[in-house]
């Protein structure tokens, strides 16, 4: 017999780590976290700067899953959170032919507004007609193209895709980045007639949508999973090797000079896909190469904080982004302190600009300067700035986030399938089910569910010695 020193251990500590830790140490099991990093949140980091509040990744929650609100009640988080601007007031900006416009949200407003053509508004309202393809993972450029016409590609969902993704729509899977609108076409033959359908017979989430960020930052959200009851955060662990058990899995670590070894019925590896690539090839070469060719965009973030006084634009949005086309240097553009009025001082404005993704991997490697000098000539005419940034700050993201190339449905699967002869063994980061902090934490709770669905399936006895704190090998 040997003893389990905890349930679950999870290694990588980021927001897929502390939402899966959190939702298990919620059912009950003892849970601890190997973070080889001396703080956890992975990209996450909110940064205080000369009175402004930046945003390393992350800047928001656009939540409208019941579980994640089920998560901000019971962590507290619902106090602390701060409210996004009212939607009526926030509109989404494009930028086009050299100006910004409204982007519209709604189909009448689509139709009326200047962004389309004619001709393109004439080719969104045939998406009813539009026979399915059944191709398998058909592209996003592919699949919007086809459903509801090249204009709507360029001009709305490639800059969505390049933007928020940091993807090539063209080489993007239209499943795994757009599945909401894929389900639709699947369900109900076209995405009008699904949103019709959807309407008419009320299917809506129990929770509303909203978006929202918390007093302090995003950063307030990882410092609060990573120090709930039942959870033990190990910094400094860097995982280094795994072996299967006949209870279980026995997990080894370095801690800077001494070595760490600790037995777990399961374990999640929550890292970026390469680090699991690494560390999962002893055990499963295929399932390591599959991980291995996941591949990631470089994104630069440049935070600008200035005088609102020398900005012309009256910032009533969220921000905007800037298709292909439009040989801007900026994917996209959030105006901070419109979103969250305390991100800035009084009487200032903080502007994040975020540069390269796939569309310009390039930028990673431009010095400082030249990024602001980049960003500050594409905002200047937009905005009609006068005078130079008071505050700048910088963060790069060499693997800022995976993207969804190729044929990755077919990939996701097949890890998925490899993933069934090691028992107790999971994966759970932002390169299956989502890239969204809504969708980390989502994701958290559904494999929480079935850790605990598998620990119930147990014999009864091994569950009744389990409760002992030992486990009997077979």
């Amino acid at each position: 017999m040997s003893a389990h020193d905890c349930d679950v251990l999870v290694i990588g500590g980021g927001i897929s780590g502390l939402a899966n830790a959190w939702w298990l140490a919620r059912e009950g099991l003892s849970v601890e976290v190997w973070e080889a990093d001396s703080r956890a949140g992975g990209k996450i980091q909110s940064t205080q700067k000369d009175g402004y509040l930046t945003e390393r990744a992350a800047a928001m929650v656009m939540n409208f899953r019941p579980e994640v609100t089920d998560l901000m009640r019971e962590t507290g988080l619902e106090e602390v959170k701060s409210a996004r601007m009212p939607a009526s007031e926030a509109h989404r900006y494009l930028l086009h032919q050299g100006e910004l416009k409204a982007l519209p949200m709604r189909l009448g407003a689509m139709l009326a507004s200047p962004l389309w053509s004619p001709l393109g508004k004439m080719r969104l309202l045939l998406e009813p007609f539009i026979l399915t393809s059944g191709a398998m993972d058909e592209s996003v450029s592919d699949f919007v193209s086809r459903r509801l016409g090249r204009e709507m590609l360029e001009k709305a969902m490639e800059p969505f895709v390049a933007g928020t993704l940091a993807a090539d729509p063209d080489r993007t899977s239209a499943t795994a980045a757009l599945p909401r609108l894929t389900a639709l076409e699947e369900r109900y033959g076209s995405i009008a007639a699904g949103i019709f359908v959807n309407r008419i017979l009320n299917r809506r989430t129990a929770t509303n949508t909203e978006t929202f960020s918390f007093n302090g930052g995003i950063g307030t959200l990882v410092e609060t999973l990573a120090q709930s009851p039942g959870i033990k955060m190990r910094f400094g662990h860097i995982a280094e090797e795994l072996h299967r058990t006949k209870g279980g899995w026995r997990a080894s670590a370095k801690t800077g000079e001494d070595q760490r070894t600790l037995n777990a019925q399961h374990v999640i590896v929550a890292t970026p896909a390469p680090i699991a690539a690494s560390l999962l090839k002893p055990l499963d070469n295929q399932l390591a190469e599959l991980l291995r060719g996941i591949t990631y965009a470089s994104i630069a973030v440049v935070h600008a904080g200035l005088d609102s006084s020398t900005i012309s634009h009256p910032l009533d949005g969220t921000g905007f982004l800037a298709p292909k086309d439009e040989g801007s240097a900026l994917t996209g553009n959030l105006w901070m302190s419109s979103l969250f009025p305390d991100r800035a001082p009084a009487g200032k404005t903080l502007m994040t600009s975020y540069l390269g993704g796939s569309r310009a991997p390039q930028a990673i490697d431009w010095n400082d300067d030249r990024l602001l000098d980049e960003t500050l000539h594409s905002l200047k005419p937009l905005l009609g700035l006068r005078g130079e940034p008071e505050m700048v700050h910088v963060d790069r993201h060499r693997q800022a986030l995976p993207v969804y190339h190729g044929a990755y449905q077919g990939r996701i699967e097949a890890i998925e399938l490899q993933l069934q002869l090691l028992p107790g063994l999971h994966l759970e980061a932002n390169y299956i089910g989502g890239v969204s902090v809504r969708d980390r934490l989502a994701r958290g709770q559904m494999l929480a569910s079935q850790i605990m669905t598998e620990r119930n399936q147990l014999p009864s006895r091994q569950r009744v010695m389990e409760r002992m704190g030992v486990v009997v090998e077979k």
